[in-house]
Order: structure tokens, then C-alpha cells, then sequence
């Protein structure tokens, strides 16, 4: 874990934005060039309003998440100098990681929530950081998931299970924002 501060009491976390996921057989660079162009956008504009930006990977203990595969890094073309850097083998990234610790001892009290893949480790993160009593901007187009398969046999598309993400996290767990307006609410704290 790297770590620095600023006196900042938002956080953006960029969750498994990683090379893992190229090696997957679902990967598909299409939906991914819109989804990166998102996500630099929002690390960009974090920077760029002194939003510290925290970068979480995904490890496991073998295939292309593990260390030892060299895809636990940076998914190209980002470009990223996160103010700390989280491993984590669980879901949320809250759990088993540190990052809850150091949230706690730097006095976070609302996180940006980005990264891959939107129904799995986003949306985890954000519930579970919103039972624990953050303020969750959930924004939904710096977020990159792909279609799956239900028992029924029905495809969802990426676009539909994104759809269904933000419909159960809105008003319960988290605020839906676009960048801009994720980016918006940082700068209208510092102003109130």
C-alpha cells in the first residue's frame, strides 16, 4: 500500500481498473475505449480539483489475477498516479484490504465509486461503504462491465445489467452522478 493525503474529505477509488481483465474470454475493446475514456475523464477531473484518487486491484492466487501472472497492473491506456494504492481479494474493497482503515484515519466521509465491473466489485463497494455511513456518488459511465448469461438463458447486455445497477443503488446507496456532476458536488463542498 502507497499512501498520501491531502486534507480532502472526498476520495475517488478506481476499483480493478486492471489488465486481468484482458485476458478474459468476455473481454471486448469496443464498450471498453468509451468505458476508458469515462474513467480518465473522472481521474483527470479528480486530480485537477485535488480529489485524492485511490486505485484498488483485484488478487487472486493464480490466473491473471494473481501477482505472479503481471496483469495486476494498470489497464492501458489509463493514466493514473493514485494518491494510495489498495490490494484486495474480496468483492468490496472495504473488506480485507486497509482501505476502510486509512478512509477512516485520513476522515473520508464521501467516495466516488468507478472502475470494472459494474454489478460485481463497484456495486458491492458501494453498498457496503454506504451501511458503513459514507456519501456514494456511484457514476455509472466510468464503470465497464459485459453481457452475462441468466439460468433462464436470457443474455443481458451491458447496458441493461448497468441499468439495473444504478435503478437498486439510487436513493438507497448511493447518488447516481455523471462525472461532471460527481466532479460538481466536490467543488460545491469547498465553496459551502
Amino acid at each position: 500500500m502507497e499512501q498520501e493525503m491531502s486534507g480532502h474529505d472526498t476520495v475517488l477509488l478506481v476499483i480493478d481498473a486492471q489488465e486481468s481483465f484482458r485476458q478474459r474470454d468476455y473481454w471486448d475493446e469496443s464498450p471498453a475505449s468509451a468505458y476508458i475514456d469515462g474513467q480518465q475523464a473522472l481521474i483527470d477531473g479528480a486530480q485537477a480539483s485535488g480529489i485524492p484518487v485511490i486505485q484498488i486491484f483485484h488478487v487472486d492466487g493464480s490466473g491473471p489475477f494473481s501477482e505472479s501472472s503481471g496483469f495486476v497492473r494498470t489497464l492501458a491506456p489509463l493514466r493514473i498516479t493514485p494518491n494510495a494504492t489498495f490490494r484486495k481479494s474480496r468483492h468490496s474493497a472495504l473488506v480485507g484490504s486497509g482501505l476502510d482503515v486509512w478512509l477512516t484515519e485520513n476522515g473520508v466521509r464521501r467516495i466516488i465509486v468507478s472502475g470494472i465491473r459494474t454489478e460485481q466489485c463497484c456495486e458491492t463497494t458501494t453498498r457496503h461503504a454506504s451501511d458503513l455511513g459514507y456519501q456514494v456518488d456511484y457514476v455509472g459511465e466510468a464503470t465497464l462491465t459485459f453481457p452475462m448469461t441468466d439460468a433462464a438463458g436470457r443474455t443481458w447486455s451491458a447496458a441493461e445489467i448497468r441499468g439495473r445497477t444504478e435503478l437498486v443503488l439510487s436513493d438507497r446507496f448511493a447518488r447516481i452522478a455523471t462525472v461532471e456532476q460527481a466532479l460538481a458536488a466536490h467543488t460545491e463542498q469547498l465553496a459551502a
